[in-house]
């Protein structure tokens, strides 16, 4: 198969960047032509994000990726043919923070660029859009929030229905105006993006913003903490699986640097940089990939806000003939540390975290006496009213920062303001301007660093860590040194350069003033808006007449019977007893029943003949684990099991045929199949077998004949991924089938199908399950609807084969929400009393 991949590739083309990677910056202006009416949603679920004042360094999560969203929002609004962007975040009414994050819409005010304009609505422009998830009065860290993900999707497929019609009556459409890209930003938006673009069938963008495993790497070198430790407190294995997904679902990765595409994308099992090279050329070539496909990665460095850049200064920075009496407060915030606040100021700003390495810079000052004569050093840390109340992480780092101040004795010469405002950091700039100071960032790595770019745009020469993006920030700007983080002397001796050779400072002023531009909002935007021009169009695929006799969609209530841990006759009872113990509901019509099994329709047809029931009596059939939707039609007005045919939904085959392999992944596994072997001596058998009678054209299905002997499932995803096949994996009927689906189809984004071209209401659905099941069924927990989980020993014993996770389950799943309840076995009372309890259905 690789052999048949590669024939023909040339080393020219599989070795041109542009080729894996698609144009850098250097993108052509959008065909503005094919714009119209864009709908642009961004997601970022962590931090404290608002539109003016932000509070950054206020906590871990607040930093420069809020700051990015919140403006790369604001600038895209302002493009020609973005009608709206919404930026999804979490709303949050915890005590002790500002009303404004529990708004759920913030009209954010737009960029200004010149020569934009753009016909405007009521529900145009640039909106954060605050969606509640997870518990209601706590703020919950960035490692918190992966169980509430689910819940988070929901709550946004909501939102984004809604608005996409809206938009499509304000617009005058005749059709929804569906979000032309979701992107993800950060892994935990990254699994959300992933969930939407699935249930909405449209493409998805993803930026990483600081990579998993990066994270994990320099944590293990620094030896403070075991992987397991590491795990416990980062979650970093949940990290890493969500940034995997991330390059299965997406379109377009967007990096920062060449840098993060090499080093550390490269890192991961769903991408490799030569095999990415080979594929983008067999697909410029317009030639077969046997079901192999890559994220296209895409350079477009951060931009930057030069509506704040300083012009009240020549080229050296004098600014002698200023009114004291108008310096910025900020400013006397900082001068009353010092003794001789007329030295040149070096200007740190970074959230007290270990790899931002703030201790070694203070330690290369500190045991620098000639830098000491000659500066100041300002250390801007984040907000805090007493380190006490800040977490554990961030307080330990400020606490050794004060304690070396104090080793050193650096009273008079080191500046620690502990609050500034969002507004006031431009002033802090200006002011180590003013002083002809240099900025400097030696964090262990850098992804981008905004704040090198903010101190180049106010004139700031800059001293950066050589590790990450600053190598390619510098080769632009030439503003600057590099220096090695760990090395506190190289540090030292590259800010005494830079401080007291006065010819070289202004130099390298003078180049970043001059070279910002690239740097610039506008030209962000240009290359992303140019991206998206070139990705085909993708948008749910409803029928434009639906079938309104379809009972589903009158439906008030949903029962989803999704029990897969028990044998088949006790299945026939749970199936019997759900629908007896709403059978009031049923009457009246307002209840309806869906099955979702990893089942084919012939084998649930069988079922069902034994359950003394009639297809009729259900909505829907979710079958082969999510690849399929059935809808039961009578054919005859007299009630009968060989009078009802299956209709199957073909516009749902749409929504998850994204990057389905077909054939070619068929062959693969087929292979791969047979190499997996019981060995017993010499002897070898296979047990794992092609399943032909259960397979359909999105479900490939093996036999599995000895499940002892088969790898754990992770072991097979990672494998797939290896060879760039996105797909969902899972074993099924206690580990005796496997089952391959399409990335985007599962039993959970069924239902949020369901619910979108039904106009289910999510909250009054109730999936009931077992206490184990298939490989899947934890993704059936979360979420807007509520589950029942049935309890006792006619569950099927958790298998070793099932893991398909490096974490915890608590790691994914709430299991003390509130939608989630328990009941021991599954008689009709307990499920009545259940089904009364969390859906309010009236029963007698």
């Amino acid at each position: 198969m690789s052999e048949d991949l590669f024939e023909g590739v040339k080393g020219e083309d599989a070795g041109d960047p542009s080729v894996a990677y698609g144009d850098s910056t250097t993108g052509n202006t959008p065909r503005t032509s094919l714009f119209d009416k864009l709908y642009i949603v961004l997601i970022s679920l962590h931090g404290l994000i608002r539109g003016e004042n932000m509070e950054l360094g206020r906590d871990s999560d607040t930093g420069g990726q809020v700051k990015y969203v919140v403006e790369l929002a604001k600038a895209l609004s302002s493009c020609p043919g973005v009608y709206r962007v919404d930026l999804l975040t979490r709303q949050i009414l915890a005590p002790n923070f500002d009303r404004g994050y529990g708004e759920l819409d913030e009209l954010l005010a737009s960029t200004s660029f010149k020569n934009f304009r753009c016909e405007r609505g009521e529900n145009s422009g640039a909106h954060i859009i605050r969606i509640p998830f997870g518990p209601k009065d706590k703020h919950l860290a960035k490692e918190n929030i992966w169980p509430f993900i689910q819940e988070f999707v929901d709550g946004a497929l909501g939102h984004i229905v809604r608005m996409s019609k809206t938009i499509g009556e304000e617009t005058g459409s005749v059709c929804p105006v569906w979000p032309t890209v979701i992107h993800g930003h950060y892994a935990s938006a990254g699994v959300a993006a992933a969930l939407l673009s699935g249930a909405l069938n449209v493409p998805m963008l993803f930026t990483g913003h600081f990579l998993g495993k990066d994270k994990l790497e320099e944590l293990l070198k620094q030896g403070r903490q075991t992987r397991e430790q590491i795990n416990v407190t980062y979650k970093i294995m949940r990290r890493i699986e969500a940034e995997e997904l991330s390059l299965d679902a997406s379109e377009i990765i967007i990096a920062s640097t060449r840098q993060e595409i090499e080093e550390q994308w490269n890192l991961y099992d769903g991408f490799e940089v030569m095999l990415a090279r080979k594929l983008r050329a067999l697909v410029k070539r317009g030639a077969n990939c046997y079901g192999r496909y890559m994220p296209r990665m895409v350079i477009i460095p951060p931009g930057v806000e030069f509506g704040q850049l300083i012009h009240d200064f020549d080229m050296y920075g004098d600014e002698d003939n200023q009114s004291p009496a108008l310096d910025p407060s900020i400013w006397f915030e900082i001068m009353r540390f010092f003794t001789n606040p007329r030295k040149p100021m070096i200007l740190a700003i970074a959230r007290p975290y270990s790899e931002k390495n703030i201790a070694t810079l203070v330690k290369a000052f500190g045991e620098c006496h000639p830098l000491r004569e000659l500066a100041n050093l300002t250390l801007i840390m984040g907000n805090r009213e007493a380190i006490s109340k800040m977490n554990k992480i961030s307080a330990a780092v400020l606490t050794s920062v004060l304690t070396l101040i104090d080793e050193y004795d650096l009273y008079g010469q080191v500046a620690y303001p502990k609050l500034h405002k969002h507004s006031e950091v431009p002033d802090i700039y200006r002011l180590a301007a003013r002083t002809k100071g240099a900025f400097v960032n030696v964090a262990y790595f850098e992804q981008f660093g905004v704040t090198l770019i903010e101190a180049a745009m106010h004139g700031l020469p800059v001293i950066a860590t050589k590790n990450g993006a600053p190598v390619e920030i510098y080769q632009v700007l030439e503003n600057g040194l590099l220096v090695d983080p760990h090395d506190q002397h190289a540090i030292a001796d590259a800010l005494y350069k830079m401080l007291s050779e006065k010819q070289f400072w202004s130099r390298c002023r003078e180049n970043g003033l001059k070279n910002i531009h690239q740097f610039s909002w506008p030209e962000h935007c240009k290359n992303y808006l140019s991206r998206i021009s070139s990705l085909g169009p993708r948008h749910p695929a409803f029928a434009c007449k639906e079938d309104h006799k379809v009972p589903v969609k009158c439906r008030k209530h949903i029962s989803i019977i999704a029990v897969d841990s028990v044998n088949k006759e006790d299945l026939i009872q749970i199936i019997r007893n759900s629908v007896e113990a709403t059978r009031t509901g049923t009457m009246s019509g307002s209840t309806g029943f869906v099955l979702s099994t990893s089942l084919t329709i012939a084998e649930l047809q069988s079922v069902i003949v034994r359950t003394g029931m009639l297809p009729t009596d259900f909505d829907a059939f979710i079958c082969n684990s999510g690849s399929d939707i059935y809808y039961p039609l009578q054919s005859s007005d007299v009630p009968s099991n060989s009078r009802v045919t299956f209709a199957l939904d073909h516009n749902y085959r749409s929504h998850i045929e994204y990057r389905w392999g077909g054939e070619g992944l068929r062959k693969y596994l087929v292979k791969w199949a047979s190499s997996v072997v019981e060995r017993r001596g010499r002897t070898e058998k296979q047990v794992i077998f092609e399943d032909s009678e259960h397979s359909s054209t999105y479900c490939l299905a093996f036999r599995v004949v000895n499940p002892n002997h088969l790898p754990p499932l992770k072991e097979l995803q990672k494998l797939m991924r290896i060879q760039s096949l996105r797909c969902h994996a899972l074993y099924n009927h206690g580990a005796t089938r496997l089952s391959v689906i399409p990335m985007h189809a599962s039993r959970s984004q069924a239902l949020r199908y369901l619910s979108i071209r039904w106009g289910i209401e999510l909250p009054n659905a109730v999936v009931i399950v077992g206490e184990t099941g298939d490989s899947d069924y934890e993704e059936l927990f979360g979420g807007l609807h509520k589950t029942v989980i049935l309890k006792g020993g006619f569950n099927t014993p958790a298998n070793r084969i099932h893991t398909v996770r490096r974490y915890p389950l608590q790691d994914v799943v709430a299991l003390d929400s509130s939608n989630i309840i328990g009941i021991e076995g599954f008689s009709t009372g307990d499920i009545r009393s259940a089904m009364q309890q969390q859906l309010g259905i009236p029963t007698q």
